[in-house]
Formats: structure tokens, C-alpha cells, sequence
């Protein structure tokens, strides 16, 4: 499918993995609420599952890039939100900003079994509006991300599947505390990268 111009999906569409304290659309917005504890990582390095985050997803064509604008306004630690990419309970991504040693980073954590994590940090970014891109490149995903309308930043290139059935959407967790709200702005969907780089 080409898109010529980016489609706005609404907020009402896809199915929650985990249902949050409380969602509501407000102005255009999605605010959405964690619970506390909520989380997604498998295994490495603490030795646990989590897969109780709060991501609100759809089926994804490849033909499409999927982006996701949300407000980085956090505090605690492991506050996060982004965009969620899922196969199943054992392969996915998330990627986006996550609040870790006192300040926003940006990053991606992979799953394929067991999870793993990357991220870099961009205290700049606290309190701002941050895309992330999601493109699918032959047997790749490729993910970008932005604050405002600042250039796009490579997060991450990674393998998956080219046959893969895969749905995504926004997604966000609070492991540390309660009462963490995300305002999401925009769930869309745009031409895809044309190129690695």
C-alpha cells in the first residue's frame, strides 16, 4: 500500500496487550495511565518476565511505516513510552524514551526469547514531543526517532523475519511507581524509509 500523505489512526482502534489504569481521548490526545510495576523485558541480566506493559496495537503492513508522538515528561526511574513492534509473547521491540539514572534516553530494547537493551541519553528532550518511526526493510526493522521537528536519529536496525505477522502501536510502562500519565499526540501511519541510510 502507498500513502501519499501520513494517516491518522484512531486511538480507538487495535487492542491493549495489558489495560492501563485509565485511557481517555481528550483535545486529540490519548492519556494514558500505568500501572504501577507494568513492564515488558524477558530474562537477561535480571533474571525475570515482565509482559504486563500498557501497549495499544494493531496489525502493521509492511508497506507502511508506523510512528508514534508522545510527550516525554517523566520522572522516575524506568518511566517509558514509544512504540511497540510484537510478533508474540517471546519476539518483540520497543523503542522510545525511558527515564533511567536520572535522565530521558533514547533507545530500543529487542526481544527474541530473551531481551536485551540499548539506549543514549538526551536530557534536551525532557518535556517535549518525541516521534518514533518504525520503517520494515527486507528481513529489518529500522527505527528512528526525533524530538519535535529536529532531524530523525537512528535507534536501532534490527533482523526480523520478512514473513513475520506483526502488529504495533503506542505503548508505555511505569516499573518503578504510580501515577505516570502519558500524553500521546499522534498514532500514524507514513511511507516507509526508502534506505539504511
Amino acid at each position: 500500500m502507498h500513502i501519499e500523505a501520513p494517516i491518522d489512526i484512531p486511538w480507538k482502534s487495535g487492542a491493549w496487550t495489558a489495560l492501563p489504569v485509565a485511557a481517555e481521548e481528550s483535545a486529540g490526545r490519548l492519556l494514558v495511565t500505568a500501572a504501577e510495576g507494568s513492564d515488558a523485558w524477558r530474562h537477561t541480566g535480571y533474571g525475570f518476565v515482565h509482559e504486563d506493559e500498557h501497549a495499544l496495537l494493531e496489525d502493521w503492513d509492511r508497506g507502511q511505516a508506523v510512528e508514534v508522538s508522545f510527550i516525554a515528561s517523566f520522572e522516575a526511574q524506568f518511566d517509558q513510552a514509544g512504540l511497540m513492534i510484537r510478533v508474540d509473547a517471546e519476539r518483540w521491540i520497543k523503542a522510545g524514551v525511558e527515564f533511567a539514572d536520572g535522565a530521558p534516553q533514547v533507545g530500543a530494547v529487542v526481544t527474541a526469547g530473551k531481551s536485551d537493551w540499548s539506549v543514549a541519553p538526551v536530557p534536551e528532550w525532557a518535556g517535549r514531543e518525541v516521534t518514533v518511526r518504525a520503517s520494515r526493510f527486507d528481513d529489518a526493522i529500522i527505527v528512528r526517532a526525533r524530538v519535535e521537528e529536529e532531524p530523525w536519529r537512528l535507534v536501532r536496525l534490527t533482523p526480523l523475519d520478512p514473513d513475520a505477522v506483526v502488529q504495533a502501536g503506542p505503548y508505555c510502562c511505569a516499573p518503578s511507581r504510580a501515577g505516570l500519565t502519558v500524553a500521546f499526540t499522534a498514532w500514524r501511519l507514513t511511507e516507509p524509509d526508502a534506505a539504511l541510510h
